[in-house]
């Protein structure tokens, strides 16, 4: 079995263009606190060290580098999985990937929810709410609609309460 996370970015100020937009305050404690829970795992064994990758819109890459910071990997930045780009475009990548250690996909919403809806329900109209820099771990023989499983989601404010 492969295991992915999908990621939202942490919570960004509005403004325009939407690419540049970037973390505020909120955002980036957000991104700390998942990036804690994330080593916290990698350091029991609970989860392999990902490889990252993430979105080109700032608000996704200052995300991720939190998480590159605090856990000493490397990031690649792919251009396909922006706010409004196609699931199957992300699944006919995913199918293309090595096994190994797990994927974690750093992007936004409506991607993110259209993603796990359409891995785990096999319908991107049947997608999961992220709120920001909530992370949904999945796993499945073969990344391909409808052939996942869900094995947890997790977003900050339940990180106060552990």
């Amino acid at each position: 079995m492969q295991r992915m996370l999908i990621m939202r970015h942490g919570e960004a100020a509005p403004g325009f263009p939407d690419h540049a937009r970037q973390l505020t305050p909120r955002g980036v404690q957000e991104a700390e606190a998942m990036t804690n829970w994330l080593a916290q795992r990698v350091a029991k064994g609970e989860l392999p060290m990902p490889r990252l990758y993430a979105s080109p819109y700032v608000r996704a890459q200052q995300t991720a580098q939190v998480l590159c910071d605090a856990l000493g990997i490397g990031l690649e930045t792919l251009d396909f999985i922006t706010p409004d780009d196609a699931p199957a475009t992300v699944g006919n990548w995913l199918l293309e990937q090595a096994e190994g250690a797990p994927i974690m996909l750093v992007s936004h919403m409506p991607l993110v929810g259209n993603l796990a809806g359409w891995l785990v329900k096999g319908s991107r109209a049947q997608g999961v709410g992220f709120p920001t820099a909530a992370i949904a771990e999945l796993k499945a023989e073969v990344w391909a609609a409808g052939c996942a499983q869900l094995l947890s989601f997790t977003q900050p404010s339940q990180l106060a309460s552990r």
